[in-house]
């Protein structure tokens, strides 16, 4: 086993479950070598609604990624979802004083872009890159050392309820953990499933988790779009419990084992035994009206994403179609519905790139967390949010922005 150094832990803090996964650094890339999973009991639509709920949840993760790895995780890079997060492109233009783009330049630029006003229980989480312009020549994603007088930068600004944060943070501290940083969870599923080429094309990216669908809309090689939709796989499972009058854990095991997105697909003669609640008998009901049940939902949920691509207006530059990604994407018949609904072709999209355990992880309940394991690769050393740190928010802030302008350099 490598050194805690070269490790590193990504905690996927999900409505449904929360997984914890263990990366060893190696020169060929990125090996898994430990995997945590507990049930998520205290999160509502990605946001916590119950520390010591959460708290519990996470410990049990950790401590079944410890086991696998044998080692003692300190540190943890931790995803971050809700209808709190939102995105925004800002551009920035300054004066190159020199005639010569210098690091200096590229920081004045970055801040002028970031110059956008939100509310105060607001934080900014990302600040995505897209292109720079020097003297009208656009498409320039490493400006250092040309000539020009003026700089332009295009850039993604994503941005998050402070308390929501504070929230992810403060679970993890009580578990011992370090927050290495928070990252933007269809960020991090992006880096696992998404190949260059998609994001060059334009792709849109579809992780539908328990609570929440995560969209990420690229093109050109950068995110140009983020949003997040309050419905996801839990909307399903409440109405199969309800339709088929059925407690909601026996829902989400029928969901998971006999569950098809589209009723048609399925056999008329094949049945499924259905248990009933108050300790009634077990009932046998057809396939079928199980998948009638689920079909409406996911339809709901495809044709609001819809909706949010074309409210992008992006909808024209998606050359790459759609990758549909996270735990309900497992049903059978998923990208059969989206590509009706969307009208593009779809794709489901498994975690790549990577090595170690990659039998297990390779399904769209793991792209998140195998996701973050790849962001921490790409940013290690940098750790905004250290435990057992009293400082107020407007440090971290600080800190964050320091951090930022250190990655661009």
């Amino acid at each position: 086993m490598a050194k805690n150094s070269e490790l590193v832990v990504g905690l996927d803090i999900g409505t449904t479950k929360i997984c914890a996964i263990v990366g060893e650094i190696g020169p060929e890339g990125v090996d898994i070598v430990g995997i945590g999973s507990s049930p998520s009991r205290g999160l509502r639509k990605g946001v916590v609604i119950n520390i010591e709920s959460t708290v519990n949840s996470i410990r049990r993760a950790i401590e079944e990624a410890e086991m696998m790895a044998g080692c003692e995780i300190k540190s943890t890079y931790v995803g971050i979802a809700g209808g709190h997060i939102k995105g925004i492109n800002s551009h920035g233009i300054v004066a190159v004083k020199d005639k010569e783009v210098r690091t200096s330049d590229i920081r004045r630029v970055i801040d002028a872009a970031r110059a956008v006003v939100i509310p105060l229980d607001r934080e900014v989480i990302h600040i995505l890159p897209q292109e720079y312009v020097i003297d009208n020549q656009d498409g320039i994603k490493e400006p250092l050392g040309m000539s020009g007088v003026r700089l332009e930068a295009k850039v993604h600004l994503v941005t998050g309820a402070c308390s929501s944060a504070q929230n992810l943070i403060k679970c993890a501290n009580k578990t011992g953990l370090d927050v290495a940083d928070i990252v933007l969870q269809q960020l991090a599923s992006s880096l696992a499933v998404l190949t260059e080429d998609e994001k060059d094309l334009g792709v849109v990216l579809i992780d539908i988790g328990g609570g929440t669908t995560d969209i990420a809309i690229f093109s050109g090689g950068s995110i140009v779009h983020t949003a997040v939709l309050s419905l996801g796989g839990n909307q399903v499972t409440n109405d199969i419990a309800v339709g088929l009058r059925t407690p909601a854990p026996k829902a989400e095991k029928l969901k998971i084992k006999h569950g098809c997105a589209i009723a048609s697909m399925v056999d008329k003669d094949e049945n499924v035994d259905v248990p009933s609640v108050g300790g009634r008998n077990t009932r046998v009901l057809s396939r079928q009206i199980l998948c009638e049940i689920i079909e409406p939902r996911v339809e709901e949920i495809f044709s609001l994403v819809q909706r949010e691509i074309q409210r992008s207006g992006y909808e024209d530059l998606l050359a790459s179609g759609a990758v549909i990604t996270g735990g309900t994407n497992i049903m059978e018949g998923m990208p059969e519905l989206a590509e009706d609904v969307l009208g593009m072709p779809v794709r489901r999209g498994i975690p790549e790139g990577i090595g170690g355990l990659t039998d297990v992880v390779r399904s769209p309940i793991y792209a998140t967390g195998v996701g973050l394991v790849l962001y921490g690769k790409d940013h290690m050393g940098s750790r905004y949010f250290p435990i057992r740190q009293d400082k107020n928010l407007y440090h971290r802030i600080k800190v964050r922005m320091k951090g930022w302008m250190h990655d661009f350099f």
